[in-house]
């Protein structure tokens, strides 16, 4: 935009603007004069003489404020001092305006000296009031700010208040238009169901209408035909039609009606409303968030419930978050924010999940690992809970002595003819009942010197101990370790003499070894029963059964059948189509199928219960030895089995069973220092080793076989069992073998086909058993295999170098003379300076004169040169030996 004045049409104080596209505009331009301070006296006539006198009631101007000097031109503000002096100046200013040019350039100094003292001191006055004036100008202008500021903060705070207020008018508004849409969606739903149902009445009154005839013509004649059709087609007698406003639905579409119109809701019942379909749950959840949305989100917030949670030492995030009842997303995102990247599925430790709880706002319970067991029943029963049970014998003594036997002959049953060997290599158990009715729950446990476990746990869940005896041989090491066992776990015994029919039996003697050990029958005015029997006859038996009923009748055996059951395993297996079996003896409570229970490192549910007789049972009280299906692993022998209430108390039981062990074993692996490590190396680098894998049938057999292998063996060599499992073996346990370079041994278990195939492949050796001194034989014999052999020496002789000589082409030769014995250049030598041995090898020659001999006897001298050795020296002694290999044996 240009700015111009045109000459011509445009006067003075006019300015033409040119805009762009040819656009132009006249404004008028405002023109000020600076007014002008003349020197006192020079203008003041002129000045006063036009000046026309102010209107009496007229209020006199507002003084200018002057704050200095400018250009020589001075602003008076005292209005009430001088008007006049002021008056004149001000005409004097505006008359000659061409005479205060030179004075503009006289500068500030000039003016001053000009000035009469008085007009100097008003003006100095005037100065001094302006500053005071300003000085509360600022505070009222501050004073104007700081009301402007509240004023302006009153009317933010009543635009929001206002807009609050028009926005909750908006939601209750839209609540209220969304209300009167569903109520009129309602009332135009109800009208289409009711126009429906007009429609079908009438479509069904004109259907009538045409079935029947018309009333009007009731008494004409009907048609050729037409009356014969009606009647043979059965055409029901003609009935009024209901009027067009009856609302009931006719008897027959009723029901009909009834069944389509969809569930019956709180809506339809207060209402009335019949007919037409209703809205689904689904269609109110989806209005009820609609109407969340429209109401910005902002819906009634439930009040947060704070719980006390249980920290254990390690927890996942799923199962903190459910502790929390949070929502697990909710959990991650925050240890996102925490710079933590983790998973529902990581575990947490104790001083993280602490934090996280503390972060939701929640109470933190901490709990110990340890405090899992006590989700295990330990309460003790009350003397009115208990009831009579069934005692627990146990058949113990030496193997061979007839247990299995005596046990066949109170069942009236063949187990002898099953077991491999004729000896008994399993723990059994079986419940027989007597002639008179009462039960007793017999456990029969191996003799033979590997079983000590076996006959161990069949001591610490009896009642009452049988050891079995014969007649004709007497008290043996097992039998005497079968005392130890019973004393040791405090509980009595009966003895059974077995045996009795033979000619050679003594039963005297029996009583008379067992005095040894301690064990005082009543023959000899002792506490201990003993019965004279016989298995093949059956003699005694009767009596045997009478003298466990008295000791259980003094023992007043008792047990709450009530209560969560508990017990112990007695042997364990895994089976092929079954999975892992575990016979387990129930000692309190009553197991049931569904049951959840842990056991030992392991947790299962009951899926089934077989008896001894091999039926499936529901339930098995005290004193009820039943196999147990359902287990995740098998247990090992002699864990107990607990009932615990919910299956995450029974896996948490088990997960920390299987830590503890896991910690127990790296500790015991741990606690040896570098140094007693590579001492262990290098003790056991001159020791041999036999490895071998073991496979049984049961976990009691296979715990056996390994306590008997880890018995053989002695500083040279030894049996190192790298692992032992139960089962059939496996390609697995194959695979294992090959990279140990060491055989499988499977007890009473089969390979399966590709475990076959590949130890064909591998060159894996599989060696079966199903007797265990066989077993333990033929790996005592392996190991031996594995001995060096002994090697004796035998000293024939000595000598004495009597002088030494250098030959050319054979090196140093001492002449010697052989003081005892005799020299053979087959045999060994040491060379022995003042009675310390320097060398140790073979002759290289032996001449006797300047013939080469392979034999010089005592007295005789004769030349001797060493095997890559010639430091001899004069007086030196060579002693001569042979040496002789011996087979040793364990």
């Amino acid at each position: 935009m240009k700015t111009r004045s045109r000459p011509g049409g445009e006067g003075p104080g006019r300015v033409r603007q040119s805009f762009s596209h040819g656009r132009t505009k006249s404004v008028v331009v405002e023109t000020k004069r600076s007014k002008k301070l003349t020197k006192p006296g020079e203008g003041a006539p002129a000045a006063a003489a036009p000046a026309s006198p102010a209107p009496a009631g007229a209020a006199a101007p507002r003084p200018s404020v002057a704050t200095g000097l400018r250009g020589g031109t001075v602003r008076p503000t005292g209005g009430s001092e001088a008007p006049a002096a002021a008056a004149a100046q001000r005409a004097a200013g505006a008359g000659t305006g061409s005479d205060t040019k030179p004075q503009r350039r006289q500068g500030k100094g000039n003016v001053l000296k000009s000035l009469s003292p008085e007009e100097y001191e008003r003006r100095k006055k005037a100065l001094e009031a302006a500053k005071q004036n300003e000085g509360a100008r600022r505070a009222r202008e501050e004073a104007d700010a700081k009301e402007r500021e509240a004023e302006r903060t009153r009317l933010l705070k009543e635009k929001d208040e206002r807009e609050r207020k028009e926005a909750e008018e908006q939601i209750r508004r839209e609540r209220e238009e969304s209300e009167r849409l569903a109520a009129e969606e309602e009332a135009r739903k109800k009208a289409d169901a009711d126009k429906k149902e007009r429609e079908r009445a009438k479509a069904e009154r004109e259907a009538e209408r045409l079935i029947a005839p018309d009333p009007s013509a009731v008494g004409a004649p009907p048609a050729e035909g037409e009356g014969k059709e009606r009647t043979m087609r059965g055409t029901p007698p003609p009935r009024r039609a209901p009027p067009a406003d009856d609302k009931k639905p006719s008897r027959g579409r009723a029901g009909d009606e009834r069944r389509r119109s969809g569930k019956l809701t709180i809506s339809s019942a207060t209402s009335g409303d019949e007919g037409g379909r209703q809205r689904s749950l689904a269609a109110m959840r989806r209005k009820q968030e609609r109407q969340k949305r429209q109401m910005g989100g902002r819906g009634p917030e439930r009040e947060k419930v704070m719980r006390d949670v249980n920290v254990p030492d390690a927890i996942t995030v799923q199962e903190l978050a459910n502790r929390m009842a949070e929502r697990a997303a909710d959990v991650v995102k925050m240890m996102f924010k925490s710079g933590m990247m983790v998973t529902i599925n990581d575990t947490l430790d104790a001083d993280t999940a602490i934090l996280v709880v503390e972060e939701f706002g929640h109470t933190v319970v901490r709990v110990s690992d340890s405090d899992v067991e006590d989700a295990i029943s330990t309460v003790e029963d009350t003397e009115g809970e208990l009831q009579p049970r069934a005692p627990v014998v146990t058949i113990m003594g030496h193997v061979d002595h007839g247990k299995t036997s005596l046990l066949d002959a109170i069942r009236k049953a063949n187990v002898v003819s099953g077991e491999a060997g004729g000896i008994t290599q399993h723990i059994g158990a079986y419940q027989v009942t007597t002639d008179s009715g009462a039960k007793i729950t017999f456990l029969d446990t191996p003799g033979h010197a590997a079983f000590t476990s076996m006959r161990a746990r069949g001591a610490q869940v009896t009642d009452i101990v049988i050891l079995v005896v014969a007649a004709d041989d007497a008290v043996m090491p097992q039998t005497i370790e079968a005392i130890h066992h019973a004393k040791a776990a405090n509980v009595p015994m009966i003895i059974a003499i077995n045996k009795c029919d033979k000619p050679g039996a003594n039963a005297q003697k029996v009583r008379t070894d067992l005095l040894q050990h301690e064990v005082v029958v009543e023959e000899m005015s002792g506490d201990v029963q003993d019965v004279e029997v016989s298995a093949k006859t059956g003699a005694g038996l009767e009596t045997l059964l009478e003298a466990v009923a008295l000791q259980a009748e003094i023992l007043e055996l008792k047990s709450n059948p009530d209560r969560s059951a508990e017990g112990a395993v007695i042997e364990a297996k895994l089976d092929t189509g079954r999975g892992p079996v575990a016979t387990v003896l129930v000692q309190r409570g009553t197991l049931r199928r569904g049951d959840i229970f842990v056991v030992g490192e392991q947790w299962g549910r009951v899926r089934a219960l077989i008896n001894d007789q091999n039926e499936r049972v529901d339930e098995a009280g005290p004193s009820v030895p039943v196999e147990v299906l359902g287990l995740q692993g098998t247990p090992a022998a002699g864990d107990v089995l607990n009932v615990v209430e919910s299956e995450a108390k029974a896996r948490e039981i088990a997960d920390y069973r299987q830590r503890q062990s896991r910690d127990k074993q790296a500790a015991a692996g741990a606690r040896a220092t570098l140094d007693q490590l590579l001492a262990q190396a290098k003790a056991d680098a001159d020791v041999a080793e036999l490895p071998v894998l073991v496979k049984a049938d049961v976990q009691g057999s296979a715990e056996a076989i390994v306590q008997a292998l880890e018995k053989i063996g002695n500083e040279d060599v030894r049996v190192r069992v790298v692992h032992s499992g139960v089962g059939a073996i496996t390609e697995t346990d194959v695979g294992l073998a090959e990279a140990s370079n060491m055989p499988v041994i499977g007890f009473n278990v089969r390979a399966n086909a590709p475990a076959r195939e590949s130890a064909n492949q591998k060159g894996v050796e599989i060696r079966y058993y199903s007797v265990i001194y066989d077993l333990v034989d033929d790996v005592k014999m392996a190991a031996q295999g594995l001995l060096k052999p002994e090697v004796r020496e035998t000293f024939i002789g000595y000598a004495k170098i009597k002088e030494v000589f250098k030959v050319t082409g054979v090196g140093k030769v001492a002449g010697c003379e052989v003081t005892e014995g005799v020299a053979r250049k087959s045999a060994g030598v040491r060379l022995l300076r003042e009675d310390v041995v320097i060398h140790q090898g073979k002759l290289k020659t032996l001449k006797r004169f300047k013939d080469e001999v392979n034999e010089v006897r005592s007295g005789q001298e004769c030349g001797m040169a060493f095997e890559h050795y010639e430091d001899i020296r004069e007086g030196d002694v060579i002693e001569i030996f042979t040496t002789q290999e011996v087979e040793r044996t364990l």
